[in-house]
């Protein structure tokens, strides 16, 4: 079961939300500033976060900037400001999603899922080693020789897709539907340049081990030697 925190200061918020992601099968907990919010971050592991921008001792950038120091968790903004500017802030700080007060509950619930549907399924706490590259399915979290390998949410998205299902050729259209959501209106070059930073952050693992291919005029793989 997905675990969703939400970060909010108005109470009667939270609570709508609470409810309304609970019907849907969630488990929820809240956090009313961004002190609580860090102490239920490291200690209950959310599977995705709803973000409010405005909050009494911080503000949702900063505190969104911590949890990327942290990992990958998914992180859904939530604010009252509706210009175009702000939006871009928030997707360019890396955020996921990014939705506009007032909004309607149901709304945010199919939101959630859409995030969550991006990201690749694994049961209980996969780990699975590819030489020296460690990935952390359920933590979301990838160590080359010992040493995490920072990747931005999108980023890693795509690359646990790819390492969920090793020597697969994917589809650049098939991965811009599983990894950047089927109401994407933008160029599938997207895969390209994520499929780049990837291969900058594991640019120490030996190709012997492993490495994302080109598949020409289709998508890519990530080989990997058994």
């Amino acid at each position: 079961m997905h675990k969703i925190l939400i970060v909010e200061d108005e109470p009667d918020i939270g609570r709508v939300l609470q409810a309304y992601l609970a019907k849907a099968g969630f488990r929820v907990e809240t956090a009313a500033d961004g002190a609580a919010a860090m102490r239920r971050f490291e200690a209950w592991t959310p599977s995705l976060v709803l973000l409010d921008v405005m909050l009494p001792d911080t503000d949702g950038w900063q505190l969104l900037a911590w949890i990327r120091e942290r990992g990958a968790c998914p992180v859904i903004m939530l604010t009252a400001m509706t210009d175009l500017e702000s939006r871009l802030t928030g997707l360019n700080a890396g955020a996921d999603d990014y939705i506009c007060k007032p909004f309607v509950a149901e709304e945010v619930v199919a939101r959630v899922q859409a995030v969550l549907r991006r990201l690749p399924m694994v049961s209980g706490d996969q780990v699975t080693a590819f030489g020296r590259l460690r990935v952390d399915f359920a933590a979301r979290e990838v160590a080359l020789a010992g040493r995490s390998v920072p990747l931005a949410p999108r980023d890693m998205d795509l690359f646990l897709l790819f390492a969920s299902q090793p020597n697969r050729t994917f589809g650049r259209e098939e991965l811009i539907a599983a990894v950047w959501g089927t109401d994407y209106e933008g160029s599938d070059r997207a895969v390209d340049l994520s499929v780049n930073r990837i291969r900058q952050a594991l640019g120490d693992w030996p190709a012997e081990e492993g490495e994302i291919v080109t598949v020409r005029r289709w998508g890519y793989k990530f080989r990997v030697r058994h």
